[in-house]
């Protein structure tokens, strides 16, 4: 299995919309923590998720969650 790549060590807090998202999970994306398709020929598939409301979110930047596309803490142990 290849690694993805570690977009940043840190995650993105971002207050996001009511609406549905795709996080980019091969961290080649020029559109971080979102997908713009760069993963195409790769063996990685962009998340989907949804919020029903608008809030507050913690995207993981560093692509090594065991929660995508939530931040878990990961990047600390990088």
């Amino acid at each position: 299995m290849t690694t993805p790549v570690c977009a940043q060590k840190a995650p993105y807090a971002l207050d996001l919309n009511a609406g549905t998202y795709w996080w980019c999970a091969c961290g080649r994306s020029r559109n971080q923590p979102f997908c713009d398709g760069s993963h195409k020929g790769s063996e990685f598939s962009p998340r989907q998720f949804t919020l029903n409301e608008s809030q507050k979110v913690w995207l993981c930047g560093c692509k090594q969650t065991g929660s995508p596309p939530y931040c878990n803490g990961t990047h600390k142990k990088l």
